[in-house]
């Protein structure tokens, strides 16, 4: 089961709003099947696609780092992994111009990509990080196990 997925745009950018949440819907799907993650079957999710002006604000006002990224994540609440979620997940925003330019410099599909962040995204909101090199190899392991079953090469060879 997965969750009511909210998407939205932020206006300075078009999305095929079909295609997006179908890709998020599976990337999420199978990030909780690999995961094991828990939580409430009325669980909700949101993911923004935004410009890099609006990444940047959203990082500079939660993070503060004035500069954009390719994804952030708000928990809904804080989780260590393995515990189980509330029903608000959280949020998961991002660049959709930065995954663009990320997935041409790196000759990625565009999907593929948006996908890896989404997956990505979602793990954050459970508790993985990728702080220390204990966690980034935990959470590392467990993206290159969910895009390989959604059929996408590993992003970090």
């Amino acid at each position: 089961m997965i969750p009511l997925i909210d998407l939205s745009s932020d206006g300075n950018i078009e999305i095929d709003e079909a295609e997006k949440i179908q890709l998020a819907k599976n990337a999420v799907r199978i990030t909780i099947e690999i995961a094991g993650l828990k939580l409430p079957k009325n669980a909700e999710l949101s993911i923004l696609f935004g410009s890099d002006i609006t990444l940047q604000a959203l990082n500079s006002q939660w993070r503060s780092k004035d500069k954009s990224t390719n994804v952030l994540s708000f928990p809904g609440k804080d989780l260590a992994p393995g515990e189980e979620a509330d029903t608000v997940l959280g949020d998961i925003a991002i660049s959709l111009e930065t995954a663009e330019r990320e997935a041409a410099l790196e000759n990625k599909l565009l999907d593929d990509h948006i996908s890896h962040l989404i997956v990505h995204g979602f793990l954050h909101l459970f508790g993985y990080d990728h702080e220390n090199d204990k966690e980034a190899d935990l959470m590392e392991s467990l993206e290159r196990k969910v895009l390989a079953k959604l059929g996408i090469p590993d992003p970090y060879n």
